[in-house]
């Protein structure tokens, strides 16, 4: 009788059980035995590919950052367009693995997918016409920005019992109990103002620097 078939070890099978379990239990739940268990193999058998947690959570996080779309740098979009659709993406990417946004905001590391990323936006921006100097802020303020967004909701933050608002503390946040109802889209609407308001701000910063240049 054939034994039955075990599926190879690979680095990618790898990060996709770790990222799943990140985002199903958070950062916490990874170790090199739980992920041994998870994969059917021996503990030691991971040191083939990875030499500790850390390295495992590095490459999870650059999985993630591979899923942002960097096209709109590339085919032939305005700078402000550009930055908005690459920052939806970017956005996109987190809000659907929340819980590796702390190893991520660390900075790109030597992780080749943010590095790509981080190439990919101070390029397009010296290429638009921004001084080297102002291409590097917009880079950190996106991330800033986008990062802080996925942190954390807004909205989800105030609990649903109405009772926790008394008039008498707070008089302006009688509905406030309503909020959590409307998570997502309160976030979303919040997202887009500010991101509105950012690029306003940077198209207006362009203006002055194209004068002085």
């Amino acid at each position: 009788m054939a034994r039955p078939h075990k599926p190879l070890l690979s680095t990618d099978r790898i990060i996709e059980t770790a990222r799943t379990l990140v985002d199903a239990e958070g950062l916490a739940a990874v170790s090199t035995r739980r992920l041994a268990a998870e994969l059917g193999v021996s503990g030691p058998s991971l040191y083939n590919h990875f030499r500790t947690k850390d390295e495992i959570l590095e490459a999870v996080a650059d999985s993630v950052s591979a899923q942002v779309d960097l096209s709109m740098f590339e085919d032939g979009r305005d700078w402000r367009t550009a930055l908005h659709d690459w920052a939806v993406s970017y956005r996109a990417a987190l809000r659907d693995h929340p819980n590796i946004v702390p190893v991520l905001a660390r900075g790109p590391g030597r992780r080749p997918a943010a590095l790509r990323l981080a190439d990919a936006v101070y390029g397009a921006m010296v290429d638009a016409g921004w001084p080297p100097a102002h291409a590097t802020s917009i880079g950190a303020l996106m991330r800033y920005f986008i990062m802080g967004s996925a942190l954390g909701s807004f909205a989800g933050g105030f609990v649903d019992d109405a009772s926790a608002y008394d008039p008498a503390d707070y008089p302006r946040l009688g509905q406030a109990h309503l909020l959590a109802e409307q998570q997502e889209k309160i976030d979303e609407r919040a997202f887009e103002t500010g991101l509105t308001a950012l690029l306003d701000g940077l198209v207006r910063q362009y203006e002055q620097v194209s004068r002085t240049t």
